[in-house]
């Protein structure tokens, strides 16, 4: 299946794997890498020299393109901004804000920049400063969010920019890769679905909550603090919705509240106490699987849907 991201970033197929902190490490990437997607590993709040190995260690798994995802809260930005450029990754995507300001530096060294964006006005940004694609990701996403829906989405930020956008929030199977390549854009990028692949990392309290969870069992917190999330509902989530709606909580008094909960959950595999991050394509993960395994059941599944739309047309 070729696109022009598949051309761009020199993969076999359309698919990037999401860059999930605590999530994204070597093995996954490395997995994805070689089954012929695009793996991100996950910078999220890691000091450099902890970055640096899991690029190492996937350096050792596949001689295949791999990229970086930078979170741009981290504390840590700029040693991780500088550690892409010493360890010539070919790509990088980002969060949590606008790289603009690390992206001159990026694109000097031959870096592809791919930011996820969640509206036409940051997909235009990022355009003007020289991104080579966007992920436009819907609500629908686990982690952080934005605002709209996939379905509008996709769409106005394909009419909005001239760059690729690869399509992220809701898709996990070749259902939803149909659709949205049928939106206009050229590729996807995937999180729920991966985290279900047996060299997936995470805790199998994670896994098995994810395999079991129903089509209504996510929900967005963090709307206060101004960087709404979508996790698995649980006790933790739950109390986190009421201290958000309590007004006598102060908004440092949520912060620690939600500290170290995406770790509890995806280490500890904390039923309790822990955030476990997913999105509303949860319902539709139904088995664990190799990283090869799911891709190439998603590139069937899209053929066959794309293939079988032809009988609505004359």
């Amino acid at each position: 299946m070729k696109t022009i991201i598949t051309e761009m970033l020199g993969i076999e197929y359309p698919i990037l794997q999401g860059g999930m902190a605590w999530v994204a490490n070597a093995s996954l990437a490395g997995a994805v890498s070689n089954a012929g997607g695009l793996g991100i590993i996950a910078a999220a709040n890691a000091p450099a020299e902890i970055v640096r190995e899991e690029i190492k260690k996937t350096r050792e798994i596949t001689d295949k393109p791999f990229g970086v995802n930078i979170m741009l809260m981290s504390p840590f930005v700029d040693d991780i901004a500088k550690l892409v450029v010493e360890e010539n990754i070919k790509v990088v995507t980002t969060g949590a804000g606008l790289p603009t300001k690390y992206m001159k530096d990026w694109i000097a060294a031959g870096i592809k920049v791919i930011p996820v964006v969640a509206s036409c006005g940051m997909a235009k940004m990022v355009q003007r400063a020289g991104a080579s694609a966007v992920i436009a990701e819907g609500g629908e996403a686990g982690g952080h969010v934005g605002e709209l829906n996939t379905m509008p989405l996709i769409p106005q930020v394909c009419d909005a920019v001239d760059i690729p956008v690869i399509a992220a929030g809701g898709i996990a199977d070749g259902r939803g890769i149909a659709a949205v390549l049928m939106l206009g854009a050229s590729g996807v990028q995937l999180g729920t679905r991966f985290l279900v692949a047996r060299e997936c990392t995470i805790h199998p309290n994670y896994k098995n909550k994810i395999l079991k969870a129903k089509d209504i069992d996510t929900m967005t917190t963090g709307k206060r603090l101004g960087h709404p999330v979508r996790a698995l509902k649980t006790p933790f989530t739950r109390a986190f919705l009421k201290n958000e709606k309590d007004s006598t909580k102060s908004i440092e008094e949520l912060e620690a509240f939600g500290a170290g909960a995406l770790r509890r959950a995806v280490q500890e595999g904390d039923e309790q106490n822990g955030c476990f991050m997913a999105g509303q394509s949860s319902g539709l993960v139904k088995k664990e699987q190799t990283v090869e395994e799911i891709i190439q059941e998603l590139i069937e599944e899209t053929k066959q849907t794309i293939l079988g739309g032809l009988k609505w047309v004359e």
